[in-house]
């Protein structure tokens, strides 16, 4: 039998049928409301996130109190699930970038069901492989690459994690997630308005050509969305409408 494909998550998707009955009886729906933190650093990690809308960020704290954003995660993946693996405690902060909802699974339980299915592993695995690459090609990206090609790819992977070309975002949590200064940021988004690529106002930003956003990023996008379809076949899809 061929996995299911109907839901709203990839990685659960993605799952065989004998994998997806067993994790179905122990998943639950919650809201993720803008902001919220889900877990903190060296919190132990008590309940693993499989995103169906919205984005969860995974952002690393530095000693003079900015967040640099690691990786982010939406309907293509899991948030936590190497907790299930090992019992390690979060190394990383998980922030709700863009509010949306999730099924979610008590840690324990999650653990377990990996124990009784070398497959679920398997598969949890190379997501976690995925979400590694993820978080070395950004902080490639973050070390080599100009801002506006940050930015580009940024505001990309933002757009296929939502499947909208609306983002609600604010240029202080971009500059924040970006690990650079908001005046900064700034002059680069006017660029881009003013080449026809975006349009911003308050508290959103609006993708007018996502062809030539996608030129103007650095390969990390591309590299990225490689590392997903490679190990966990997701492949973003173009928005509807």
């Amino acid at each position: 039998m061929a996995p299911a494909t109907n839901l709203p998550n990839h990685f659960l998707a993605s799952l065989s049928p004998d994998d997806s009955d067993l994790l179905r009886p122990h998943l639950r729906q919650d809201d993720l409301t803008l902001r919220s933190v889900l877990f903190r650093p060296e919190e132990q990690v008590d309940r693993v996130y499989f995103p169906t809308a919205g984005i969860i960020s995974l952002v690393v704290g530095l000693s003079d109190g900015h967040w640099v954003e690691a990786g982010m995660v939406g309907k293509n993946g899991v948030v936590g699930g190497g907790s299930a693996l090992d019992g390690r405690v979060a190394i990383n902060q998980a922030i709700v970038q863009a509010a949306g909802s999730s099924l979610t699974i008590d840690t324990e339980v999650l653990s377990r069901l990996v124990s009784a299915s070398d497959t679920l592993r398997a598969a949890l695995m190379r997501h976690e492989l995925a979400s590694y690459a993820m978080t070395q090609q950004v902080a490639a990206c973050n070390a080599r690459h100009e801002l506006e090609e940050r930015l580009c790819r940024w505001l990309m992977l933002t757009r296929d994690l939502l499947g909208s070309d609306t983002l609600p975002l604010t240029q202080e949590f971009l500059a924040q997630m970006l690990g650079v200064q908001r005046s900064s940021l700034t002059l680069i988004a006017r660029k881009l308005q003013e080449s026809g690529l975006i349009k911003y106002k308050r508290g959103h930003i609006q993708v007018l050509d996502a062809v030539h956003l996608q030129e103007a990023s650095c390969e990390c996008y591309a590299a990225i969305n490689h590392h997903f379809k490679r190990l966990i076949g997701w492949r973003p899809s173009e928005p509807d409408g």
